[in-house]
């Protein structure tokens, strides 16, 4: 892989960063501890902090709010696709430069789903598996990596210590407005997650495409999957509310088939198409607007 970057975008393609999660972060299981897992001290490749330089300067109260009058609220979208036409439209986000694995999007989605499926879960929970990640389409609609992808975070209140690489919000300006620097912020204590704006990415929009179809775990497992500094670091418990307290063993819950499913193995999508496309009429419309 090329070790140029663009500064505006120094993640190429979206597989850059599955790159770093499948080598740095998160090795193909067996190989290493979970204790190991998401090593930010000693990145497998300097476009990580590079990535997340940008996104935490970036990621306002300001920029979220206007992220989300573009891409959830407003009436102009940019295709209108089924879930399955939105996975083959993502499956198009390849790096055939990667040296360690080559696994389609698809590929993720479904390790993480028929893992779950295994175990015996509820079809509910092997369909969050399957889709949790979809939001990435959000790279094909021309967004920046770092408004897609990584850790995610309340913005409008004081950035945690203990979100990875804490000291980019140095140049966030959010961090020096008496508006939004306070360990409250805009916000009250116990508002409840749901009051909360969270920084821009994957999570967040998916969340808002499904938010009216699935049970109310699963749509917290999608919106709060990336938001480590909580449900790993027991961060931002004072926002947090009794049904937010309630949804985070559920959080918890799915983060290891997220993460440790990872693995050159592939599901073979011609045998399990036909369940998955029943599963998924089950729970979400044939067409949705993205």
């Amino acid at each position: 892989m090329s070790e140029k970057t663009d500064p505006a975008n120094p993640l190429q393609n979206i597989e850059d960063w599955e790159d770093f999660v499948e080598t740095a972060s998160y090795p193909e299981p067996g190989e290493k501890l979970k204790d190991a897992y998401r090593d930010y001290d000693n990145p497998a490749r300097d476009t990580v902090r590079e990535f997340y330089r940008l996104n935490h300067a970036y990621q306002t109260y300001a920029f979220v709010k206007g992220k989300k009058d573009e891409f959830v609220y407003s009436e102009n979208k940019r295709r209108s696709m089924s879930i399955l036409e939105a996975i083959d439209y993502l499956n198009t986000l390849i790096d055939d430069s990667d040296p360690d694995i080559d696994l389609p999007q698809l590929q993720h989605l479904l390790q993480t789903s028929e893992a779950i499926r295994l175990k015996g879960y509820d079809d509910w929970f092997v369909l969050t598996g399957l889709i949790h990640d979809l939001g990435k389409v959000l790279c094909l609609f021309g967004e920046p990596q770092w408004a897609v992808v990584g850790d995610t975070f309340p913005v409008g209140c004081r950035f945690s210590e203990k979100i990875v690489y804490p000291e980019f919000f140095e140049a966030n300006p959010d961090s020096k407005d008496p508006r939004y620097n306070t360990r409250l912020g805009v916000y009250e204590e116990g508002c409840g997650l749901r009051n909360v704006e969270m920084s821009w990415g994957h999570d967040e929009y998916m969340y808002h495409q499904v938010k009216d179809y699935l049970p109310e775990p699963a749509l917290y497992m999608i919106r709060y999957h990336s938001f480590y500094a909580w449900h790993r670091e027991g961060e931002y418990t004072f926002l947090t509310d009794d049904h937010d307290r309630e949804m985070l063993p559920w959080v918890k819950r799915f983060n290891p088939f997220d993460l440790y499913t990872k693995c050159p193995k592939e599901p073979d999508w011609d045998e399990l198409q036909s369940y998955y496309k029943d599963l998924i009429s089950k729970y979400l419309p044939s067409e949705m607007e993205w």
